[in-house]
């Protein structure tokens, strides 16, 4: 896999870039906080949710079976896919492409959850999405990043809502994901579950606004960030 990178926030050494872990269900505001504090600090944002649904439309697209572990583990390892930086965001581009509508139909949030679960292709985004810190600081959103991927950041966030409210938000984005079949393939998956770090803040915005949760977030982050001199 190659790295290609196209943004000026790149070439800091890895040693000093921080990330920001941001874990939680469906819906529950990841991506919305994530881009808010990764604009506000000057970190890229990285969406790990679309690298898995990346996968699952390329086997989509050619008909590969994702039930089919031992084909699933051969394209993970041999599919067209390189981490690239641009406009803010590190992502997966496949045969050159930037995928944006196309991982969100509801043919791809219908397979995902039996793609991601898949200990070979965990294997591969993991050891990929920790490639994303030669790009940069990072605020990254996922289901465990906090638990499996950085589990060594001081900066983990743990976001939830209630069915309902994650429900509605699912609809009013136009898709028809069962957010609560989707949760439950996420916790109880054998790897990497769902859950919050131990030490990860937990943040139920159920009745709070995306902007209120973004700077409650932003505040503890600049907070924890002054006492640990970082």
């Amino acid at each position: 896999m190659t790295e290609r990178i196209g943004s000026k926030r790149t070439g800091m050494p890895m040693k000093d870039n921080l990330v920001i872990a941001i874990d939680g269900p469906s819906a529950s505001g990841k991506g919305t906080c994530g881009r808010y504090l990764a604009s506000k600090l000057g970190f890229f944002h990285v969406d790990t949710g679309a690298m898995y649904r990346a996968l699952t439309w390329y086997c989509l697209e050619r008909g590969i079976d994702i039930c089919d572990h031992a084909r699933l583990l051969e394209t993970v390892r041999s599919w067209p896919a390189e981490l690239r930086a641009e406009d803010g965001e590190v992502s997966l581009v496949v045969s050159g492409v930037r995928l944006k509508g196309e991982i969100r139909s509801d043919a791809v949030a219908g397979s995902v959850a039996r793609v991601s679960p898949v200990a070979a292709v965990r294997v591969w985004m993991v050891r990929t999405q920790r490639e994303c810190l030669r790009f940069g600081s990072l605020v990254m959103d996922g289901r465990d990043v906090g638990t499996h991927v950085f589990p060594e950041t001081p900066f983990k966030f743990f976001l939830t809502a209630s069915d309902a409210v994650r429900a509605v938000r699912r609809r009013a984005e136009g898709s028809s994901e069962d957010t609560a079949k989707r949760d439950q393939l996420d916790l109880s998956r054998t790897v990497a579950p769902l859950e919050p770090a131990r030490d990860a803040v937990r943040v139920d915005n159920s009745h709070d606004s995306a902007q209120a949760t973004s700077e409650f977030m932003l505040a503890h982050v600049l907070s924890k960030r002054r006492s640990l001199g970082v």
